[in-house]
C-alpha cells in the first residue's frame, strides 16, 4: 500500500472511529457500506424496518474494498455491506480479524461493459480488457473471459482463486488492464471493455440490462452482511438479518432491485 494510500486509510479509520465511539447506544447501528446500490438497499429498506423497531441507523460510504473490514473489527462499524464470502474469507484471514457471515443479501453481479462497441464480436488484437485488481473479483473476470472463449484458463484451474498466472492462452490476443473495482466505470473512456462490479456500476450511472454479458451468481459471490464475529448473536445481529429476511425488505427489492440476484431466502418468500 504507498504511503499516501495508508495517510489517507488511517485518517479515515480514525475519524470512523472516533464516531464509532460516540455511539454506544445500543439501539443505535452504524452500517458501513460501498457508494451506490447497497447503500441504497440499507436506507431504502433495511433502514425505516429497524427505525419502527426504535433503532438508530447510521449509515458510513466508504469507496474501496478494504476500509470497511478493517472498521468493523475496530468497533467503528456494528455491520458492512459490500462483499461476498470467498473476499470475506480471504481478508479476515489474511488480516487476523475475526469477522462473520451474518446473512446474504440480493446481489448486482459483476458484468462486461463497453463504450466503444455495441457487442463481443469487436474483440480483436490488441483490444484493451480492464478488470479488477483484487484477486477474488479479478477471478471472476478471467472465468467470464475463458466462457467467452477470449482467453483460456490452464486445466484444473481454481476458479475461485484464477489469476493472471492460470492463462494459458491469450486466444483473442487481448491486452489486460487489471485496475482498482471503483476505477473500472471510468476505465470505459479508455478501455474497449470493462468488468465491473455491480455496486460500482450502477453507482457510476450504468444498467445492469446495458451489461453486455453479465455472470449467473454462485453462493461464493453473492454479497452478505458481516459483523465481527462476537457479534453474531446479539440483538441488533439478530434483528438487522431479520429485516433482510423480510417480507417488507422483499417488497423493496421488487420494486428499486429488480434486475439484482435474490437470495434463497427472497426466492422462497416469493413462492409463498
Amino acid at each position: 500500500m504507498r504511503l499516501s494510500r495508508r495517510i489517507l486509510f488511517i485518517s479515515t479509520l480514525a475519524l470512523a472511529l472516533t464516531a464509532g465511539a460516540q455511539a454506544k447506544d445500543p439501539k443505535e447501528i452504524v452500517i458501513g457500506t460501498s457508494a451506490g446500490p447497497y447503500a441504497d438497499q440499507v436506507r431504502l429498506g433495511i433502514k425505516p424496518i429497524l427505525e419502527k423497531q426504535g433503532y438508530k441507523v447510521r449509515i458510513v460510504e466508504f469507496n474501496d474494498y478494504i476500509q470497511p473490514n478493517f472498521a468493523l473489527a475496530e468497533g467503528a462499524l456494528d455491520a458492512n455491506v459490500f462483499q461476498h464470502i470467498t473476499y470475506l474469507t480471504r481478508f479476515a484471514t489474511q488480516h487476523k480479524l475475526a469477522l462473520t457471515e451474518l446473512v446474504k443479501v440480493p446481489t448486482a453481479p459483476i458484468a462486461i461493459y463497453s463504450q466503444r462497441h455495441k457487442g463481443l464480436n469487436a474483440v480483436r488484437q490488441g483490444t484493451t480488457v480492464a478488470l479488477p485488481n483484487d484477486p477474488t473479483n479479478q477471478a471472476r473476470a478471467l472465468v467470464m473471459l475463458d466462457q467467452l472463449g477470449w482467453i483460456k484458463l490452464r486445466p484444473g484451474f481454481d476458479p475461485i482463486r484464477a489469476s493472471e498466472r492460470d492463462v494459458a492462452a491469450n486466444l483473442k490476443g487481448i491486452r489486460l488492464l487489471p485496475l482498482e473495482a471503483a476505477q473500472l466505470p471510468r476505465a470505459l473512456q479508455d478501455a474497449d471493455y470493462a468488468f465491473v462490479n455491480g455496486n460500482y456500476a450502477l453507482a457510476s450511472g450504468l444498467k445492469l440490462r446495458d451489461a453486455l454479458r453479465a455472470e449467473k451468481i454462485s453462493p461464493a459471490y453473492a454479497n452478505l452482511v458481516a459483523v465481527k464475529t462476537a457479534d453474531r448473536d446479539k440483538p441488533f445481529a439478530r434483528d438487522l438479518a431479520a429485516a433482510y429476511k423480510s417480507r417488507a425488505f422483499l417488497a423493496v427489492t421488487n420494486q428499486h432491485f429488480a434486475d439484482y440476484a435474490k437470495t434463497d431466502y427472497q426466492l422462497a418468500l416469493g413462492a409463498q
